[in-house]
């Protein structure tokens, strides 16, 4: 089948982006073929370049919601860069920004007043807690938000609550600003459609809050909340990490009672243990789950780890490894449906995963990820500013 123009191609997002909700919003939008334009402060660029040097010298979080975008430096705080990006906005289709609260608004730069010059712009703010009410103008990270959202309150040990090992209140809000984004598109360009932007206010809080749904309902009108039960399922056991003989972790989860007799028969060798009144419903093996634990270590404890799978996967009970980052890296699955692809850094090509979904009528964008002001002279000529003006600008620190 021949592959056909891209889903966003020809539609122009400006970002006034930094760390990871954002960039991982707009690179996705990328992804589709939009023209990303990341405005970056002149010199540093955008924070998140600085966070680590684990990619041949470049962040790891940069690289990853960074790539296929161009980058435009301006220093804002100058009336020839707001000139600039005003400009850029009067046939922009998308501003997305995730400046510190109100700062947008300050410098003009708010829906109301970049509507009334371009009605077609959609305007995409991300916070940490949305536009108004009392905590509007609180600072929030990740992790903030993580602890604020009840995440902490049910994720970790009996003994201490702990964080995810990756961004989640910020890939929740940038994936929620991404849909909002083309459900706006969507709206706008249509048949029968408004033709007018909108705006989309999205809150890291509220993204989270979401993703909190099934916890805040197991607590509804003042339950007990899911237990934290480090990496096993807080309500359904046995569902979570055993140790096999020969220092692996098996990952395995039971659904039902018919798995568990199953389970019970070949995984473990013990029929018996599927009527056995401690263990004989999904209630009752949460209830001991000390015993049955023991039970599973000591029967796990004369296989490897591929033997434990074997068994799993001949009983047709669910599982995986507890893979490291160098064994997902490697992982087979990913190698045999292609999923990775080479994209080009300032600091030489590198491995990047194709977007998840595997579509038959076009091909994922996956362009470089640029150097700070790679684009500027380029996009300035764009708008028609002469080499002059743009060596003024460069002298001014405009750019």
């Amino acid at each position: 089948m021949t592959k056909q123009t891209r889903p966003l191609d020809g539609i122009t997002v400006i970002s006034l982006e930094h760390a990871i909700a954002a960039p991982f919003c707009t690179r996705q939008l990328a992804d589709l073929g939009a023209r990303v334009i990341k405005v970056e402060r002149p010199g540093v660029g955008d924070f998140a370049r600085a966070y680590d040097q684990r990619v041949d010298g470049l962040a790891s979080h940069f690289v990853w919601v960074n790539r296929s975008k161009e980058s435009l430096t301006l220093d804002l705080k100058q009336p020839a860069a707001i000139a600039v990006l005003k400009q850029l906005l009067e046939t922009a289709d998308v501003l997305v920004q995730n400046l510190a609260p109100g700062a947008a608004a300050r410098m003009g730069l708010g829906y109301d007043a970049l509507s009334k010059v371009n009605p077609a712009l959609i305007v995409c703010d991300i916070s940490g807690y949305g536009d108004d009410g009392p905590y509007r103008d609180k600072k929030a990270y990740d992790l903030l938000i993580q602890s604020e959202a009840g995440f902490l309150s049910v994720t970790g040990t009996p003994d201490e609550a702990c964080k995810a090992g990756n961004s989640v209140a910020d890939i929740a809000a940038g994936m929620y600003a991404y849909t909002s984004i083309l459900a706006a598109l969507l709206q706008r360009d249509k048949r029968g459609g408004t033709g007018r932007g909108a705006h989309i206010d999205v809150s890291m809080l509220e993204s989270l809050a979401e993703w909190m749904g099934y916890p805040m309902y197991y607590a509804y009108q003042g339950a007990p909340p899911p237990p934290r039960s480090a990496a096993s399922h807080a309500t359904i056991y046995p569902y979570g990490p055993f140790a096999a003989g020969d220092g692996g972790t098996v990952m395995l989860g039971l659904q039902n009672e018919r798995e568990w007799t199953v389970f019970c028969k070949i995984a473990l060798a013990q029929p018996e243990l599927a009527t056995d009144p401690r263990f004989d419903s999904n209630a009752r093996r949460n209830d001991n789950r000390d015993a049955l634990k023991a039970i599973i270590l000591a029967t796990f404890a004369g296989m490897s780890a591929a033997q434990v799978v074997a068994r799993l996967d001949e009983a047709q009970i669910a599982n995986a490894r507890m893979n490291s980052m160098a064994e997902l890296w490697a992982h087979p699955q990913l190698q045999a449906r292609d999923r990775w692809r080479s994209v080009g850094t300032p600091a030489g090509d590198i491995p990047a995963l194709l977007p998840p979904g595997r579509v038959s009528s076009f091909d994922y964008r996956m362009d470089p990820v640029p150097a700070v002001g790679q684009h500027s002279d380029a996009i300035l000529r764009e708008l028609g500013q002469g080499d002059a003006a743009i060596a003024a600008m460069r002298l001014s620190g405009a750019i």
